[in-house]
């Protein structure tokens, strides 16, 4: 089995749900609202990090 590459992080996250076959609307951003679909894949995993990090600071 091959390995799947990262996506680009210049990709838009609706494109992101067409090309994984997600539903419109199932990715979220931390705080549990829907993820605009024109927001950058980049900024989505800066979110999440920042959200993380943030989580073990606690």
């Amino acid at each position: 089995m091959s390995k799947q590459r990262q996506d680009r992080g210049d990709m838009r996250l609706g494109t992101f749900e067409k090309k994984h076959g997600l539903p419109e609307g199932s990715l979220r951003n931390p705080d549990g609202s829907d993820a605009r679909s024109d927001q950058r894949l980049d900024t989505f995993r800066n979110r999440w990090a920042e959200a993380e990090a943030a989580e073990k600071r606690k």
